[in-house]
C-alpha cells in the first residue's frame, strides 16, 4: 500500500513539473542524453549483447563518476570470476556513463531506468538478471519492489547514509523498511552507515562492515596531461584544485596570490568538477590578472613544440579522465565540493600517490575517511577565510606537506581490501543462482 501512495507521489510530481522538465529538456543537450533509455527503451546494442551466448546476467549500478571508479575493481573481479555470467552496468549521470562505457565497454553499459513501474520493467524483462547489485546509496523502490516479486537478490555495495540524506529516510521509514529487509546482503562503508540502514529496516545478519570501496581503486596509467605537464612545468611546483564547484574557482584565485608571495615559482592547476562549466571558469579566469592556458588547447604535437608553463600561470584542466593521475604531480592537493555545501568530494585520489590534501569544512560525504585522515594528520581542513593562510603554510614548508602526504597514503594503503571482503559476500550469492 505504501508503494501505491509512492507512485501516486511521482506521478502528481511529474505532472507539476512537467513544463519545467519539458523546456529543460528542449534546451539542454545534458537533459536529452539518454531520455529514451531512462524512459525504459533498452538500447539495441544491449539488447544485442544480451542475446550473444544467452548468458546468464548481473546488473551492477553506479550513478555517477565516483562510484564507477569505485565499482571498477570490482567490475574486474566479478569478469574474472564469472566468465559464464554476463555483466551489465548502468549509470544515472551522462559523465557517469563516459566513463563506464570507456572503461567496461559501451556494449553493456546504459543509463539506469526511472524509479517508474514501467521503465524499471522493461529492462528487467530483457536482460532477466540473476542478481542486481547497487553501489553505495542507489535505493529506488519500484527498482528493489520488482526485483523481489521476480525473486532476483539484490546486493548493496559501498552502501552509505549521508549526513544530508539520512533525515529524509527517516522520515520515510514506512517506505524503506518492508523493502531493505528483503536484501540479500549489504556490505557498508563505515559503523555508522551500517546502524542507521540497520535502523531503517536492514536485516543485521545480512549486513557486514566491509570498508570502502574507493581505496581499492588506484590509477594504474599516466594521463597525456601528466606526461605534458612533467616536461612543461620543470622546476615549478604544481598546486592541484580537483573537482571544484560554482563559487569555489573565485576562493581559490582569492587566495592565489598568497601562495605566490610564499613561493613565486607555482602553477596551479584547476579542474572543474562538471564539463559543462569549463567554459564559464574559462571565462573567470581570462577576467583574471593570471596568466592561464587551456589544457584542451594543447594540440596532439611533442611536448618539446609547446610553450612550457611560467610561474604563477594557471593551468585549466578542461579534459576528462587527468585529473587522478595529474594529482601525482602535485606539492599538494585542494579537493573541491568542500568550500560549498556539497558534501566534498574524493580526498583519496592525491592520498594514493602520497599527497598532502587540503578541504573545506563541508565533507559530510566522505566523513569517514576524512575522520580517518585527520585522526592520523593526513588533511588540513580550512574554511574560506583560512584558505589561503592554511595553504600558504604547505608552499612555505614543504617537508611538512612531503610529511602529511606520506601519512595519507598509509592511512589509503592499510584500509584496503574492501573490494575483496565484497566478493567474499557477493560470490556466494551468484554461484547459488547456479543452482
Amino acid at each position: 500500500m505504501i508503494l501505491f501512495f509512492y507512485n501516486l507521489a511521482l506521478i502528481a510530481a511529474f505532472l507539476l513539473t512537467a513544463p519545467w522538465w519539458l523546456w529543460r529538456t528542449a534546451s539542454k543537450r545534458r537533459y536529452r542524453e539518454g531520455l529514451k533509455e531512462r524512459l525504459g527503451e533498452v538500447p539495441a546494442r544491449v539488447a544485442r549483447m544480451r542475446e550473444e551466448g544467452a548468458l546468464p546476467v548481473i546488473w551492477l549500478h553506479a550513478v555517477s563518476v565516483g562510484e564507477v571508479l569505485a565499482v571498477s575493481r570490482l567490475v574486474s573481479e566479478l569478469d574474472f570470476s564469472f566468465p559464464a555470467y554476463r555483466l551489465f552496468i548502468s549509470t544515472t549521470t551522462a559523465t557517469g556513463q563516459a566513463l563506464a562505457r570507456e572503461r567496461f565497454g559501451a556494449n553493456r553499459v546504459f543509463y539506469c531506468p526511472l524509479d517508474l513501474p514501467w521503465a524499471v520493467s522493461s529492462y528487467l524483462r530483457a536482460l532477466e538478471p540473476r542478481m542486481l547489485i547497487l553501489a553505495e546509496s542507489e535505493l529506488w523502490p519500484n527498482l528493489l519492489d520488482s526485483c523481489f516479486r521476480r525473486r532476483i537478490p539484490v546486493a548493496v555495495v559501498n552502501a552509505r547514509i549521508s549526513d544530508r540524506s539520512w533525515p529524509r529516510y527517516q522520515m520515510m521509514k514506512l517506505l524503506w523498511k518492508p523493502l531493505l529487509s528483503q536484501l540479500s546482503a549489504v556490505l557498508a562503508q563505515t559503523e555508522v552507515d551500517a546502524e542507521r540502514l540497520i535502523a531503517l529496516g536492514c536485516a543485521p545478519q545480512r549486513l557486514l562492515v566491509s570498508g570502502n570501496l574507493k581505496f581499492d581503486v588506484r590509477t594504474a596509467e599516466e594521463s597525456d596531461a601528466t606526461l605534458l605537464l612533467r616536461k612543461l612545468a620543470i622546476d615549478l611546483r604544481l598546486v592541484v584544485a580537483g573537482s571544484t564547484l560554482e563559487g569555489e574557482e573565485a576562493m581559490l584565485l582569492e587566495a592565489w596570490p598568497r601562495l605566490l608571495e610564499a613561493d613565486p615559482n607555482l602553477v596551479l592547476v584547476l579542474a572543474p568538477r562538471h564539463p559543462e562549466r569549463f567554459s564559464a571558469v574559462a571565462l573567470r579566469l581570462a577576467r583574471s590578472p593570471f596568466p592561464w592556458v587551456r589544457r584542451s588547447d594543447w594540440p596532439s604535437k611533442p611536448a618539446f613544440a609547446l610553450t612550457p608553463l611560467h610561474p604563477g600561470e594557471v593551468l585549466l584542466l578542461d579534459t576528462m579522465g587527468e585529473l587522478a593521475s595529474v594529482y601525482s604531480l602535485a606539492s599538494f592537493a585542494f579537493i573541491g565540493g568542500s568550500l560549498v555545501p556539497a558534501g566534498g568530494h574524493n580526498p583519496l585520489e592525491p592520498a594514493q600517490f602520497g599527497v598532502a590534501i587540503v578541504m573545506g569544512p563541508h565533507y559530510a560525504n566522505f566523513r569517514g575517511i576524512i575522520d580517518d585522515l585527520q585522526a592520523h594528520k593526513a588533511i588540513r581542513i580550512a574554511a574560506v577565510e583560512q584558505l589561503g593562510e592554511t595553504m600558504a603554510e604547505l608552499v612555505r614548508d614543504p617537508a611538512e606537506a612531503e610529511a602529511m602526504g606520506e601519512r595519507a597514503r598509509e592511512v589509503f594503503d592499510r584500509e584496503a581490501g574492501a573490494t575483496e571482503r565484497t566478493l567474499r559476500v557477493v560470490r556466494p550469492l551468484i554461484e547459488a543462482r547456479r543452482r
